[in-house]
């Protein structure tokens, strides 16, 4: 395990801590503070441990990128776009100014803002015995994300030089090899452990990839099998059913030889997916395929749903949802598991009359965790439908990274977790 806050001593150390306070923001208003939450334990830990101080830092969005999308957005509305326009969208979408602002209330004491990441060391240095201050938005600066390592540790140097000890509980940024994620901890005077949070996201992820209680069972779902591939082979290894839901099903059901009508498919992967098939029987495991459907005529909120009683479905139909005898065979499946890893939806649950087979799964999947078996969402979309069925709470664990947890979930190793010191 990675060693944590509770395993050095801050008490008059200088600490530097990466959060991931990327939440998001319209006009300078804070739209979503779940990350901000999740990072609170770790802060008013430390912040009980006497620090001679403590300096927050985080990206908020890429301003560079996310002004170049606003202006093309505008451009094509017809709108023109102006220095000011750039100026003023940066204020409201990228400043950690109002964040900083909006997270002094929730930790109940002041928190000093400074206005740049770099160039900070007298600042930091004045600040009074125990204070608590935050970055400004990291990504600012070409160095952070620089695919140059000696650019990236120019800025990590200066990082380090505003603590002793660098903790990072930034697991949404962890699969990012980055100047204040990662390379930091090259040049920190006494050594770099976890947050509470990156504590608990390597406490329960780690275990669905290297050894967990069987039977296990991996519930993968989302558009696109390109971008799920190497997860379902890592979970394949220890998994004794795959439930393949969502858009990525269809590639599946078009190689085993059924009609999918005008179902997402990639063609460009459907020999992979006959591999992995191939693979799964091989190994014992089943592969749990929609055998029933709900169809419409249009991808549309407004559609009309139609139920197809069976795996093939209809030219002039595209399958939205699970029907009815899948949804049993998930009940089945799902009943019998130790361990479960969710990442994915099993259908378009963001309209409601799509959302039945997400649902029932975050049903099944809370019902599992009271029964006792260890249950992980793995982010993005997902996390999305917990929240939206209000079922996040009934789940072992909810990870709070997409990208991180999916690539965690692969078994790759996150550079933002490879430079903690263990114990």
């Amino acid at each position: 395990m990675i060693k944590t806050v509770k395993d050095v001593d801050l008490k008059g150390k200088r600490v530097i801590m990466r959060v991931d306070f990327n939440v998001p923001m319209k006009d300078g208003v804070v739209q979503d503070d779940t990350r901000i939450m999740a990072a609170l334990p770790t802060i008013k830990y430390i912040v009980e441990q006497k620090p001679r101080s403590l300096v927050l830092m985080s990206h908020l969005g890429d301003p560079k990128k996310d002004v170049k999308k606003a202006q093309e957005k505008a451009e094509k509305a017809g709108k023109a776009w102006t220095e000011a326009d750039a100026e003023k969208f940066i204020e409201g979408k990228n400043r950690m100014k109002p964040v900083v602002e909006y997270f002094s209330q929730k930790l109940g004491m002041p928190v000093t803002f400074l206005p740049d990441a770099l160039g900070q060391k007298s600042a930091i240095d004045a600040l009074p015995e125990g204070a608590v201050a935050m970055l400004e938005n990291v990504r600012f600066h070409k160095e952070e994300t620089s695919k140059d390592s000696a650019e990236r540790d120019t800025m990590a140097k200066e990082l380090a030089s505003y603590g002793d000890i660098f903790v990072n509980d930034a697991f949404g940024t962890a699969h990012r090899d980055q100047a204040s994620t990662a390379s930091i901890a090259k040049f920190m005077p006494v050594e770099s452990v976890g947050g509470f949070l990156m504590e608990k996201e390597v406490k329960y992820i780690q275990p669905m990839v290297t050894n967990p209680e069987k039977p296990m069972i991996a519930i993968i779902g989302g558009a696109k099998v390109s971008s799920k591939i190497a997860v379902l082979e890592s979970l394949l290894k220890n998994a004794s059913a795959l439930v393949i839901g969502g858009g990525m099903a269809y590639t599946f059901l078009k190689a085993q030889g059924h009609k999918v009508g005008k179902s997402l498919v990639e063609d460009d992967f459907i020999d992979t997916a006959k591999k992995l098939l191939a693979d799964a029987e091989a190994k014992g495991a089943k592969i749990i395929l929609p055998v029933d459907h709900v169809g419409a005529e249009e991808f549309s909120a407004d559609a009309k749903p139609v139920a197809v009683d069976g795996t093939d479905i209809p030219d002039n139909l595209m399958a939205m949802d699970v029907g009815p005898k899948t949804i049993e065979l998930y009940k089945e499946v799902i009943g019998s598991a130790k361990s479960i890893v969710w990442n994915g939806p099993v259908g378009v649950f963001e309209f409601d009359a799509f959302a039945k087979g997400t649902e029932t799964v975050a049903k099944l999947v809370a019902e599992a965790t009271e029964r006792g078996a260890m249950t992980v969402v793995g982010g993005g979309d997902s996390v999305a439908a917990v929240n939206k069925f209000h079922l996040a709470d009934k789940m072992s664990h909810v990870s709070t990274g997409g990208g991180a947890s999916l690539e965690f979930l692969e078994g790759k190793t996150l550079p933002g977790i490879a430079i903690l010191a263990t114990k």
